[in-house]
């Protein structure tokens, strides 16, 4: 809290706490922050928590900008829609915008059945490529991005590239999607 208060004192930028890994914020620490720090403007979550999520939005609601900020927010886009997160990072932009901004604008217009077909056709299989290994969250992009063209290069260690059959099953995971988003 003491980290998060220094930097809204040292600007008069906005402010987007970034709840993750060791800085997870709780809804009354969110709460304490926001009446403490006008220039406090958004909360980006990337743990997932939905109770947490539905407490802050509960507490604060207009006063922030919520945002997205888990590993393949598309997962949870249009269930956090309704507590107010009305964007998120999409990690899958960097190497297939088309179907990212697709797949947005469905969340966005809940377009439920469209989401869901687009959740069952290349998000969800994406993530189970994704959570056999920790760390490849970041290798799936990097990934992606040589299968689209883009190659970003390797990741840095202690992280791993995706195994040659698992980059091969992520290339025809694209391959198979519509020519307009691959």
């Amino acid at each position: 809290m003491q980290h998060v208060e220094a930097v809204c004192r040292s600007t008069s930028l906005g402010v987007v706490i970034y709840s993750r890994a060791n800085a997870i914020y709780s809804a009354d620490t969110v709460a304490r922050l926001a009446d403490t720090c006008p220039n406090l403007i958004g909360y980006k979550d990337g743990v997932g928590d939905i109770d947490t999520m539905t407490r802050v939005y509960a507490r604060l609601g207009e006063r922030l900008t919520y945002i997205g900020g888990q590993p393949t927010a598309e997962t949870f886009a249009l269930p956090y829609l309704q507590l107010g997160v009305t964007t998120y990072s999409s990690a899958i932009f960097n190497f297939l915008p088309e179907f990212a901004l697709d797949f947005y604008a469905a969340v966005r217009e809940r377009r439920q059945a469209e989401v869901t077909q687009m959740l069952t056709d290349f998000v969800l299989p994406y993530t189970e490529i994704r959570n056999r290994q920790a760390g490849y969250a970041v290798s799936i992009v990097k990934a992606g991005m040589t299968a689209t063209g883009h190659s970003a290069g390797p990741v840095r260690p202690p992280l791993t590239d995706l195994a040659l059959q698992e980059f091969d099953e992520l290339t025809a995971l694209i391959a198979q999607l519509p020519a307009t988003t691959a």
